[in-house]
């Protein structure tokens, strides 16, 4: 009897241990090897190490934080262009540039919040997808302001659109090693 309670006890004592475990926590050497593997490694780390919720994550969670801190950027942007539509300019020409570029920034924000499902959905190859359109749409804003000679393409929209298509890559580059984990 005292030997079947002790194989039941160590079972139980071992049974975690022996199941597949196919991510680990993010420690700061998970980060730096995660990190290490992107284009951008010192906007990867620093923004990784700040999230506070980086310490529990897996690799894949790691990959959510990055995409959400883009989310978080595209929306900020497309907000702070939609702020300038209300100001003081009767440019009816670049209020319509900088609508068309809030829209295209709000898609951004959407198509990385789609991203994050495929993400939970381990569908990594449509979760690329969606983070390189979002990385694609401050293009179109550029683009716009092109349409116009007489447009002066803001260097805060260009410090935002550089921001966001780092963001982008570093996020493209953790879900691409995502499938080796």
């Amino acid at each position: 009897m005292a030997s079947k309670l002790f194989l039941l006890l160590l079972f139980l004592f071992l049974s975690p241990l022996l199941q597949p475990q196919p991510f680990v926590k993010a420690d700061a050497k998970l980060i730096h090897k995660t990190c290490r593997k992107t284009k951008y490694y010192n906007l990867c780390y620093s923004s990784l190490k700040s999230d506070p919720t980086s310490p529990n994550a897996d690799p894949k969670g790691l990959a959510v934080i990055m995409v959400q801190i883009g989310t978080a950027n595209a929306t900020a942007t497309s907000s702070y262009l939609s702020s300038k539509l209300v100001g003081p300019s009767n440019d009816t020409v670049l209020n319509k540039v900088l609508k068309e570029c809030s829209e295209k920034y709000s898609y951004a924000g959407e198509a990385l919040q789609a991203s994050v499902q495929d993400l939970a959905n381990e569908e990594y190859d449509y979760a690329y997808m969606r983070v390189t359109a979002a990385a694609d749409y401050p293009n179109a804003c550029h683009n716009a302001f092109k349409r116009y000679p007489s447009l002066v393409y803001p260097p805060e929209i260009a410090r935002r659109e550089n921001g966001l298509k780092h963001i982008c890559d570093v996020a493209m580059g953790i879900i691409d090693k995502l499938v080796w984990y």
